[in-house]
């Protein structure tokens, strides 16, 4: 997305799990015409290293190995790759920083590893992480996920952060060719005016820029209905905001976000609140 997103960092483990990410960061690299920073988080620990440095080496070999894997895998479809290897004993931490350092504009990351079935309704605890630390957007990508080609859905409410929602999924659908889909998912028949009015003026917005678009509010649990809506209007790519806390020590993705991104079928972009 030229002119959306500039600076793309690629976050891997090069296992079976990041295979989704990677295809879909290679496709926007290889569309945007971008080089893709690409970050491979390994967990290190000096003291335990000192002491069992054969399997510190081991670690390194199969490091080496990925990294071999992941150039010739981005030479293959034309994309410039600039690899960096971090080594931390937390790799989200690793993660931030290297978008951070690379000023990038959005994280591509999978969704989960071997670990983490039971944590945080399907999304791993590293990603969840990575999702409330990070200083930019995320967008999260199931194993078996691809490019998005069909309809962009923004989930949205009527706040700043709303409109910042619907803002970014336009300019995906528009330099994608895609349509636009809009929920606002209320709590009660009482919001309804206020959430049907910010999704009428977002429309006519996004209209006036040429864009087909199409909206509704529902009612209703909001990640339920959000994921029936991208079910039933053929969505492959959903937009949302994330509330959470990310002060020190904690790691928090608001609970409608958290679920969404653990139960969808398809990539997730979750944006970072200016």
């Amino acid at each position: 997305m030229a002119g959306l997103f500039s600076h793309l960092l690629l976050a891997t483990e090069h296992t079976e799990f990041d295979t989704g990410a990677e295809t879909v960061a290679m496709d926007l690299a290889q569309r945007c015409q971008l080089p893709l920073a690409t970050v491979v988080p390994l967990v290190s620990n000096p003291e335990y290293e000192a002491l069992a440095p054969q399997i510190a080496a081991r670690a390194e070999r199969e490091a080496s190995t990925k990294i071999g894997q992941l150039r010739a895998q981005a030479e293959t479809v034309g994309v410039t790759i600039d690899l960096h290897v971090r080594r931390g004993e937390e790799p989200y931490r690793e993660i931030v920083q290297e978008a951070q350092e690379q000023g990038s504009d959005v994280i591509i990351i999978r969704r989960r590893g071997k670990r983490s079935f039971l944590a945080n309704l399907l999304v791993g605890e590293m990603v969840s992480k990575v999702v409330a630390h990070a200083p930019c957007h995320v967008l999260i990508v199931p194993r078996e996920s691809r490019m998005w080609r069909q309809r962009v859905l923004a989930a949205a409410e009527p706040t700043g952060q709303g409109r910042q929602v619907v803002a970014t999924a336009a300019a995906v659908a528009s330099q994608c060719g895609l349509p636009l889909h809009l929920v606002s998912v209320i709590a009660a028949e009482g919001l309804r005016p206020s959430a049907q009015a910010f999704v009428s003026d977002m429309l006519r917005q996004v209209r006036l820029g040429g864009l087909v678009a199409q909206g509704e509010v529902l009612s209703g649990n909001p990640f339920k209905e959000i994921l029936a809506a991208a079910a039933s209007s053929g969505s492959d790519l959903i937009v949302m905001g994330s509330r959470g806390d990310s002060r020190i020590g904690r790691a928090l993705v608001g609970g409608v976000a958290q679920k969404v991104m653990g139960l969808s079928e398809h990539p997730v972009l979750v944006l970072h609140s200016q």
